[in-house]
């Protein structure tokens, strides 16, 4: 949809500074032009408007009251572009690193680890965007991206981290209810917290079974849920047992958060990976050492690119 009528942005700016000083000489040195200049412009957006702004006197000017309404307006949003155009301009600094990756990796793996580098370069800013259905990875506007692959995409140098290893992990009150555990057969029992994602590719329950040989079980019961954080989180509380993929919850592993009801693990060809465009020239400092502490972090990083 067209946005009209939109009055000249120049005599908007004219208008808003003489509103705000109420003087066509504070405007005119604010804005680096000649008083002569401000009161066209102001005089060409009351042509536009065909109503009068301001009351002028011999030596002085004042709002009217249509001005006076429209001063409000015409203020409130220059000020917010004028944030917002800030905020862009900060962003694109040669400090700034702009991370995308999912909201599972962003909130289990990254983010607890964020600390530690802002702590040792604290001129960086870093801008991490949690996504979760990015369709086209070469035309994603970043510095850096942190993704799960089932297959690498192309035309994007990929360096894998760590590989797809995958096994169920409960709270210990909820183990303690089902001491009974021991094989994967047994997990029939108990209440499964199911990913419910159509658009994301990670193996599901039904999938794990039949990849290590079972028949497709059913639980007793079954909480779906639509964010693998969420789903983390309630089998932090207790509530049933997940799938859980090391690395995204070793921390909970070693504090006892959570623990695995059985030993049973399986491992894919899937990779999470670091991902970065092709065809930018050399990285930023900045992007470069946040890209070398980032595979600091990586306990075995995967030798070769896929």
């Amino acid at each position: 949809m067209k946005i009209d009528p939109i009055p000249p942005l120049n005599s908007l700016v004219a208008f808003e500074a003489s509103a705000r000083h109420l003087s066509f000489t504070l405007a005119a040195q604010e804005l680096n032009v000649t008083q002569g200049a401000i009161s066209r412009q102001v005089r060409l957006l009351e042509d536009y408007l065909g109503a009068t702004l301001f009351e002028r006197n011999t030596r002085t000017i004042n709002l009217s009251a249509t001005g006076s309404q429209y001063f409000e307006t015409v203020h409130e949003l220059l000020t917010r572009l004028s944030r917002a155009t800030g905020k862009i301009r900060h962003w694109q600094g040669a400090q700034q690193v702009t991370v995308l990756t999912s909201t599972a990796l962003a909130s289990l793996w990254l983010l607890p680890k964020v600390a530690e580098f802002q702590r040792d370069n604290e001129e960086i800013d870093l801008r991490i965007i949690a996504h979760d259905h990015v369709k086209d990875f070469s035309r994603v506007d970043c510095d850096l991206a942190l993704f799960y692959c089932s297959t690498p995409p192309k035309d994007i140098q990929v360096t894998a981290l760590f590989p797809e290893e995958i096994f169920p992990v409960c709270s210990p009150g909820y183990l303690a209810k089902h001491p009974d555990l021991r094989s994967p057969t047994d997990l029939h029992a108990c209440t499964w917290l199911w990913l419910e994602d159509p658009q994301r590719d990670w193996i599901g329950w039904s999938e794990w079974f039949q990849r290590l040989g079972y028949t497709s079980l059913e639980p007793r019961n079954r909480i779906n849920i639509n964010s693998y954080s969420m789903l983390i989180q309630s089998a932090l509380a207790g509530q049933g047992i997940a799938l859980a993929w090391s690395n995204l919850v070793d921390s909970h592993l070693q504090t006892g958060a959570l623990v695995r009801p059985v030993e049973t693990v399986l491992k894919t060809e899937a990779r999470f990976c670091l991902l970065e465009p092709q065809g930018r020239g050399r990285w930023r400092q900045s992007v470069e050492r946040f890209r070398t502490w980032l595979l600091e972090q990586v306990p075995e990083t995967l030798t070769g690119e896929q």
